[in-house]
């Protein structure tokens, strides 16, 4: 199949975190067809129930990890696309629909050059949600394996196409879902004084919030991306809730702020009589760039590409749980054409195919370039 058929497939049927059910069969059968051309070349591992590891072996030596993300989110998409999401409220509005096929595109190129090196091809499940990084390695599936390092790249329209953005040490921050619940007393409001207010509760935590990060040491973001209270107009509100994100330096210091939130929601409660109920979600790992990959990429890539240091980001993502196991290079790519920017998680980002060939020859030059293992 050639990539660009295979993204346009791919990006008709998106899917969240750990249903993504119909991606993985249209990846699983793109990858038997190529292993119909060039038999032998690639083993098929399941380790969960969606997305998938690929081993190519071609001899006795280590192994390189190719990571690539394949879910989707939960966006109605509003581009003007021939090949829109046919799955209506979800779109690969992250770009994860160029990051498989970019992968593939590479595997394919592997394949037609024949080079001599190990690989485990990853196509990874629930990177917007759900921690799928973490718990695909938690099967052990890649404790058997010698892997000298891991690569990955994120695409993004901040940076014009044939850009390659990354930094060494910290490029992306560790990210902690949060969620906060008030339960309160109803009442009506012409007897409020009977009640106890989960909105108000829910006010007063968020203008003690507002303040925290400022007497932290090192940068650390926490905002709130959900929110809500009540039913009624006339009823005060029993129940409210809050659904927000942490994003820091290190998993411990984004636990470190987590304390100080809990902390701020016992003197909310205590203020207010009502109870406060805080939770994490899922926890990413910081993204971590190996120094000396860096440099050798800067010298592998600066002839064709604009190869920038764009310093951390305050973005997460879960390839951070690899970057922790394995020396890694991750990096973003620019896809920007025109002047029009929208932004990752947008409803109308939509890179152009294009990307997917620089994608593949990005990781063909990487990985030339780093010597075989």
């Amino acid at each position: 199949m050639d990539p660009k058929e295979l993204r346009h497939e791919l990006h008709r049927y998106p899917e969240v975190f750990f249903k993504e059910k119909k991606t993985t069969e249209i990846l699983i059968n793109a990858l038997e067809d190529l292993e119909r051309q060039y038999p032998g070349s690639l083993t098929i591992k399941r380790p969960l129930e969606t997305g998938m590891v690929i081993e190519r072996k071609t001899n006795s030596g280590r192994y390189v990890l190719i990571r690539a993300d394949i879910d989707a989110l939960a966006i109605k998409e509003e581009t003007s696309s021939p090949f829109s999401s046919l799955n209506t409220g979800f779109m690969h509005a992250c770009g994860h629909d160029v990051h498989m096929a970019g992968l593939y595109a590479t595997i394919k190129k592997i394949l037609e050059e024949n080079i001599d090196q190990n690989f485990l091809f990853v196509f990874q499940p629930a990177e917007e949600g759900g921690g799928g990084a973490e718990k695909m390695l938690s099967t052990g599936i890649f404790d058997s394996y010698d892997i000298a390092y891991a690569m990955a790249m994120h695409v993004t329209d901040e940076y014009p196409r044939k850009t390659v953005a990354s930094t060494r040490g910290l490029l992306f921050a560790s990210a902690t879902e949060v969620d906060v619940q008030f339960i309160g007393r109803s009442a009506h409001v012409a007897l409020a004084q009977d009640g106890r207010n989960a909105f108000t509760a829910l006010r007063s935590y968020l203008d003690y919030t507002d303040m925290m990060p400022k007497s932290f040491k090192e940068p650390v973001l926490y905002a709130n991306g959900k929110m809500y209270a009540g039913s009624v107009r006339n009823i005060i509100p029993d129940y409210a809730k809050l659904e927000g994100s942490i994003r820091a330096f290190s998993i411990e210091s984004g636990e470190n702020f987590y304390r100080e939130l809990s902390r701020i929601l016992e003197n909310v409660s205590a203020m207010t009589g009502v109870k406060g109920v805080i939770s994490k979600g899922s926890v990413y790992s910081e993204v971590l760039v190996d120094g000396k990959l860096y440099e050798k990429a800067e010298e592998i890539l600066s002839e064709d590409y604009a190869y920038i240091d764009c310093g951390y980001k305050m973005t997460g993502e879960d390839f951070g749980f690899f970057s922790k196991k394995y020396p890694s290079f991750m990096f973003w790519l620019g896809t920007r054409c025109v002047e029009e920017r929208f932004g990752l998680h947008n409803s109308r980002f939509i890179p152009s195919d294009e990307i997917i060939d620089d994608a593949a020859d990005i990781f063909i030059k990487l990985i030339k370039g780093f010597g075989r293992k």
